[in-house]
């Protein structure tokens, strides 16, 4: 879509993914990345951390499951997605926004970690937990792209 404002986050999630199923059975997962900027203070000699931004987030559907079933508190990831902002009435009637990612893309980072993906069932996506990055025992044809092997 246009002038949808997209971002990438990279920080740890405060908490476990919370998965919920709406009335009509829809699954969603919410939780919260925490990016806390550090910075090389030259004068002091030492890295500092600037203030945290702690952004709420959401995905939906089977990805809400995956999400829910790989990530876990703590974790360091790397989520893409579109910013929405909503307006809503808090318990006391104070008018209130609020600003949210709607994710399109989440793993776990690799910087100081390793992770095993596991292709579900289905749609040709993948889950991470934890482990060694490696695709699965069986096949590698399961992995490949048909007709990509022959462009190289």
């Amino acid at each position: 879509m246009m002038n949808e404002t997209v971002i990438t986050v990279v920080g740890n999630l405060t908490a476990d993914p919370e998965l919920r199923y709406t009335q009509n059975g829809l699954p969603v997962a919410n939780f919260t990345i925490a990016s806390t900027p550090r910075n090389f203070d030259r004068a002091a000699n030492e890295w500092k951390d600037g203030d945290p931004l702690f952004l709420r987030a959401s995905v939906w559907k089977e990805f809400a499951e995956h999400v829910a079933g790989s990530l876990t508190k703590g974790m360091r990831v790397i989520a893409q997605g579109r910013l929405r902002q909503r307006s809503y009435q808090d318990r006391e009637g104070n008018q209130r926004t609020a600003i949210e990612l709607e994710v399109d893309e989440i793993g776990p980072s690799l910087r100081y970690a390793t992770a095993q993906v596991t292709r579900s069932a289905g749609n040709g996506t993948s889950q991470a937990t934890g482990g060694a990055w490696s695709a699965p025992q069986s096949s590698s044809e399961e992995w490949s792209t048909p007709g990509i092997e022959e462009a190289f």
